[in-house]
């Protein structure tokens, strides 16, 4: 759920010009009491106010998740309509675990953009982290499969926080440091694994990341039990705020809430459950939606509810107003960094699963175009400051889509990334608009 990053610039404000001086106390105190506040894009005390506010806020320019939420039925209608095997449940089921790369790349991408940064080398950072593990799971060095995914995902959150101490304690900007690591990085690839080289997978585990699914039955648990949580979660969230005279959603919007994700689930389960396969049945979830669902969850409630987070949507509102808060500018974007990286050796990991191998044929620079498109598409600001772990889901599955629904009609690759291209672009002018429409506001 997407932070209000202007009010959050305002309590920093406010604070620097607290009368005993003590601005770094004064945020502080301000910042638990937004804690403690609902996260919605709109808050409002009834259904008539919330629908008001919404549309207020849309008609000046923020149009939110309207436009990719319009541009994935419009995919569905199009795609659809040209092939009818693209809203088949097989092909939404491989559309998912294809998209699942974009999502991560792009959900890594979100803790460089919400700072007001970038980070342009997690593609090939994802390429070094599928490396590591699959040597290291190899007969050759034959280590267990999870040390070897633990030590692939801290070598990628030091690369993060070496790029990162570069460009916050040295005042490189970081497009520049992560250009530099986008070339730098490839090199170790090609370095590790040879001109034309490939290393295969051996591990089963591993390879199952990507490629295995839930029985029938443990899909629907899993499921019902995370649609519980959630729902029972969103209602009595909103209670308590209601309890205690914080301006929150109206409580209609909460049971909304757990009504859309329920039915958003059992759909899932219901898809996933049916048999896709050609020559032998294959049914259930995959694993890999669930391990993407984990990442999403984990960062939606980093970003939300730890001080780490609301420092962050804060420095990528107004980066001085944060310092003169009190914040620690220089560690949250070192640790925003270090996140992109862990994030983005987790999509390796799956990358190099889904393909049973890594070789140096991974292009990166493609991935990492891929991950911003995802996230912008999605909703994130490229301008900082706004943007949440949903977005790279939504931006993530709309790439997925395009590329999905053009491989089905035969269309060249060459057309694929003109058109994605163009949705980019589209969603940018989206973002400005946004942006000028909140300025003016």
């Amino acid at each position: 759920m997407e932070l209000n990053t202007q009010g959050s610039k305002k309590q920093i404000e406010t604070s620097n010009h607290s009368p005993n001086g003590d601005s770094s106390v004064a945020m502080k105190e301000k910042q638990s009491a937004s804690e403690e506040s609902n996260d919605s894009d709109v808050v409002a005390n009834s259904l008539t106010d919330y629908v008001s506010s919404t549309i207020a806020r849309v008609k000046g320019g923020d149009a939110g998740v309207i436009p990719v939420l319009a541009g994935m039925i419009a995919i569905a209608i199009i795609f659809q309509s040209l092939n009818s095997n693209f809203l088949t449940a097989g092909n939404l089921v491989n559309l998912l675990s294809q998209g699942s790369v974009y999502v991560m790349l792009s959900l890594g991408e979100i803790f460089a953009l919400l700072l007001g940064e970038i980070d342009l080398s997690i593609g090939y950072v994802a390429g070094v982290s599928g490396i590591i593990t699959a040597q290291l799971a190899s007969a050759q060095h034959n280590w267990p499969w999870w040390l070897a995914i633990l030590l692939a995902l801290a070598v990628s959150t030091l690369i993060g926080v070496l790029q990162g101490s570069i460009i916050t304690r040295i005042g490189l900007p970081s497009f520049v440091v992560t250009l530099a690591g986008l070339l730098g990085w490839q090199g170790v690839m090609l370095m590790i694994l040879g001109n034309g080289g490939t290393l295969p997978i051996s591990s089963n585990v591993l390879n199952d990341i990507a490629n295995a699914s839930l029985n029938n039955t443990a899909g629907w648990i899993v499921i019902v039990a995370l649609v519980a949580i959630y729902s029972a979660y969103t209602i009595l969230n909103s209670l308590r705020q209601k309890k205690h005279n914080l301006a929150t959603q109206p409580l209609s919007i909460a049971y909304l809430k757990a009504a859309v994700v329920s039915l958003l689930g059992i759909g899932l389960v219901i898809i996933s459950n049916t048999d896709r396969g050609v020559l032998v049945p294959i049914s259930g979830i995959p694993w890999v939606i669930l391990i993407v669902m984990a990442f999403v969850l984990g960062s939606t409630f980093l970003l939300n509810r730890t001080r780490f987070g609301r420092y962050v949507y804060a420095i990528g509102g107004n980066a001085e107003a944060a310092r003169r808060g009190g914040v620690s500018v220089t560690w949250i974007r070192t640790g925003g960094f270090a996140l992109a990286s862990m994030v983005a050796g987790a999509a390796g990991i799956i990358y190099a699963s889904r393909l049973r191998s890594v070789s140096t044929s991974l292009d990166g620079g493609t991935l990492v175009l891929y991950a911003v498109a995802a996230a912008v598409i999605g909703g994130t600001s490229l301008f900082g400051g706004r943007g949440k772990p949903m977005h790279a889901v939504l931006g993530g599955v709309v790439i997925a889509g395009i590329d999905n629904g053009m491989g089905l009609l035969g269309i060249s690759a060459a057309a694929r990334l003109v058109v994605t291209g163009l949705v980019l672009l589209g969603a940018v002018l989206i973002d400005a608009v946004a942006r000028r429409g909140r300025t003016t506001g």
